[in-house]
């Protein structure tokens, strides 16, 4: 489903963020990045949507190069992709709904069903109840379900999350991971950075640990 060869990213202010990285990632697998604070886990998940390219090395998704990818063909790869960030990343002058369902309009998916997958995907993470509320009034916990709400919507076959759980306390942090789990149960394959080894080790799967650029044990 995802393989990375060889990959290498530069910057020119900070040197090598990811050196010489690969892995392969299966259809239906459930995975962990881990890594001290700035040992390349952000930078490795934005090159998979392609917000930033490799400098060097192969990243193949569901059998298409990215390096091969035209611009104007970014937007159908992210597609396939759900994408949950630590900070949120809603906006606050929309509500719940409006936040779920913008990815469904700028898809160009008709209203009725704009409604009906926002709804399920409210549903889903426990906030259906929510959906008229707007996230400034809201817990962290909540905010952090309406963007995987936001990111399941449409029905991606990969989530990639970025300390998905970094701002919440253990018991929220279990019920987003249990959720994760529940994705992956009918089929969804998930990279998820985090640096919680306890809970990591508590949910079982592969572990891919990064230190200063470098992939550590590719196999757990």
């Amino acid at each position: 489903m995802l393989q990375f060869t060889k990959v290498c990213k530069r910057y020119p202010e900070g040197g090598d963020a990811l050196n010489g990285v690969s892995f392969n990632l299966d259809r239906g697998e459930m995975a962990f990045l881990t890594g001290h604070s700035g040992a390349g886990k952000s930078t490795l998940l934005r090159l998979i949507p392609v917000i930033e390219r490799p400098s060097r090395g192969q990243i193949v998704l569901d059998g298409q190069s990215l390096a091969k990818l035209r611009p104007r063909d970014i937007p159908h790869l992210r597609r396939k992709l759900g994408l949950i960030f630590q900070d949120y990343r809603l906006l606050y002058d929309r509500t719940v709904f409006d936040n779920v369902a913008l990815p469904l309009i700028i898809a160009g998916h008709s209203q009725h069903e704009v409604s009906r997958r926002t709804r399920a995907a409210l549903d889903k993470v426990g906030l259906l109840n929510k959906e008229k509320r707007y996230p400034r009034g809201l817990s962290g916990g909540e905010q952090q379900r309406v963007g995987i709400a936001r990111a399941i919507a449409h029905k991606p076959p990969v989530i990639l999350a970025d300390e998905p759980t970094g701002n919440l306390d253990p018991e929220l942090s279990r019920e987003i991971m249990a959720l994760f789990q529940e994705f992956n149960r009918v089929g969804v394959t998930l990279l998820i950075a985090s640096h919680d080894l306890s809970l990591i080790s508590r949910l079982g799967g592969r572990v891919l640990r990064l230190q200063q650029g470098r992939l550590l044990e590719p196999e757990a």
